[in-house]
């Protein structure tokens, strides 16, 4: 049994002096004549040549891992009735590999019968491949024998992730992955798949006159312990939006499909779990913003739009009451009546304030009070403002 690898670039250890020393150039003529080094580079290790591999190597985890069987006929004898089956046994399965399961009519002396197998491995940790060859002898007797081959499955890299909820029901995933091998990995494609209830969008690129550009620069290698973040952003489909207890408990957010490639073009994928993230809790009711001014001028009023949205199995009858703050007024009248609201519905009010404080000032001092159950839910710092002062008109 021989793995099947690609084979890898070859390394020469330099030795060289300085001009001074007593060899002289002697070291430097003798590298540049070597045919197994760069032109120009003669002092890096690596060379122009290529090398078959010399041992097992290491096998990670989303590889394809392919193997060369050979039984050979050594007796002088022809045998018959040959069966070759190849498994692999892992910590939780047994996998028969084995492209056919024929028996081969005979096999005569110093001929072999040679079979590759091929398996993307899905596990970490101990693999045993386990090689049975069973056989009739020309006297009528059956013979059997096993082979066990031994190998370790480790993990190439390490992927952690971290949820940021957004008031407007987005969810941003920040995927960080790191590399934990030896040799450096060309990153194909990093992408998430989400869930049927989100839409997603990438950042990790950025438009340049008209061209999509990735962050990574046009070089997506991956050193050996380099990390990288993956960002991207989740919004839920309209249809699920506009139910509120869509936004409650545990979500599935989707899986994350990582593709890369190492040595020379041997490729590797790892498919994440489905990612969860807890949802954040809103009470009874919740208060988030339409749409909101970045900057507005002092002391001149602005508009805004909330929209509240009922997340409790029972009606409201819902109070609206503001209260100004040191900076941020409100413009309107105070304790007005919204009227009932039933579960999972949403109503949006249109709000006018002035600040009379620049700067960056905290949009608050809004109070629901629902009338059945007495109860008042207070709503501050539900976004920020910059404050400007407003330009003077100067009369000619």
């Amino acid at each position: 049994v021989m793995r099947l690898t690609k084979p890898t670039l070859f390394t020469n250890i330099p030795v060289t002096c300085e001009e001074r020393d007593l060899p002289g150039n002697l070291f430097n003529q003798l590298m540049k004549d070597d045919p197994s080094t760069v032109k120009g580079a003669e002092a890096l290790m690596l060379g122009e040549m290529l090398t078959l591999p010399q041992n097992f190597g290491n096998i990670f985890l989303g590889e394809t891992f392919s193997s060369y069987i050979s039984v050979h006929n050594d007796s002088n004898q022809v045998v018959k009735d040959i069966l070759v089956k190849a498994d692999l046994q892992t910590s939780s399965q047994r996998l028969n590999l084995s492209a056919s399961s024929a028996a081969v009519a005979e096999l005569k002396p110093d001929c072999c019968i040679d079979d590759v197998i091929h398996h993307e491995v899905k596990e970490i940790g101990t693999h045993i491949l386990v090689c049975a060859v069973s056989y009739t002898t020309q006297t009528g007797e059956k013979m059997y024998f096993r082979k066990f081959f031994k190998f370790q499955v480790l993990k190439p890299l390490d992927v952690k992730t971290k949820f940021y909820n957004a008031e407007t029901d987005e969810v941003f995933l920040e995927a960080q992955i790191q590399n934990i091998t030896t040799s450096p990995m060309f990153m194909e494609k990093v992408s998430l798949e989400p869930s049927i209830m989100y839409n997603v969008a990438e950042l990790n690129s950025v438009d340049t006159a008209g061209e999509s550009e990735s962050t990574f620069g046009s070089r997506t290698y991956l050193q050996p312990m380099d990390t990288r973040q993956y960002l991207y952003c989740l919004k839920p489909k309209q249809e699920f939006a506009e139910k509120a207890g869509v936004i409650k408990g545990v979500t599935v957010i989707g899986k994350l499909d990582i593709v890369w490639k190492t040595n020379l073009g041997e490729r590797g994928r790892l498919q994440t779990s489905q990612l969860q993230r807890m949802a954040p809790g809103y009470g009874d009711v919740r208060l988030s913003l339409e749409t909101i001014p970045d900057t507005v001028n002092l002391e001149e009023p602005f508009d805004i739009t909330c929209k509240i949205t009922n997340c409790s199995e029972r009606t409201m009858d819902l109070v609206l009451e503001m209260c100004n703050t040191t900076s941020i007024h409100w413009c309107g009248v105070s304790g007005r009546q919204l009227g009932k609201l039933h579960p999972s519905s949403s109503l949006h009010l249109a709000l006018t304030l002035l600040s009379s404080v620049q700067g960056l000032q905290s949009v608050s001092g809004l109070r629901l009070t629902d009338t059945f159950l007495k109860r008042t839910y207070e709503y501050d710092d539900i976004a920020q403002v910059c404050v400007v002062s407003s330009k003077v008109k100067q009369e000619s």
